[in-house]
């Protein structure tokens, strides 16, 4: 993939997971069923697995986040791996998150997402040597 797809991937897939952590998004149904695919599972923070009739049944935790250092790796045409850093200002506390995007009848899809607990502080995270966001 050119650098210049790259960038432009990247800045797509980064909006994209921006909406799936907007509180807005996560609190509306319809919303986040556009962003995630119909097979679509989560292994959250919390060790549990959810699948998408679950997180648009129950809902999503709805919690206030800022994303740091976002990063994809193309997986295939059609297949992306991102992972960032989340700090939940909500539970005052740090998740690695990485998710893998498909593409879809043309679309971007959320396929499957994993949040973990770190025990990295705001400023590790932002001074590690990956490119922040």
């Amino acid at each position: 993939m050119d650098h210049s797809r790259s960038k432009d991937l990247k800045q797509q897939l980064k909006a994209l997971e921006q909406k799936h952590i907007n509180l807005e998004v996560r609190n509306n149904r319809h919303q986040l069923d556009r962003i995630l695919a119909d097979d679509f599972f989560e292994i959250g923070s919390s060790g549990r697995m959810f699948g998408k009739k679950e997180c648009l049944e129950s809902g999503v935790a709805l919690t206030e986040m800022t994303k740091y250092n976002y990063e994809i790796y193309p997986l295939a045409a059609d297949v992306v791996l991102s992972t960032y850093y989340i700090r939940d200002h909500t539970r005052k506390r740090n998740t690695l998150r990485s998710s893998i995007w498909k593409q879809i009848n043309g679309r971007w899809r959320l396929y499957f997402h994993q949040g973990t607990n770190t025990d990295m502080e705001t400023d590790d995270i932002t001074n590690s040597n990956r490119e922040g966001v």
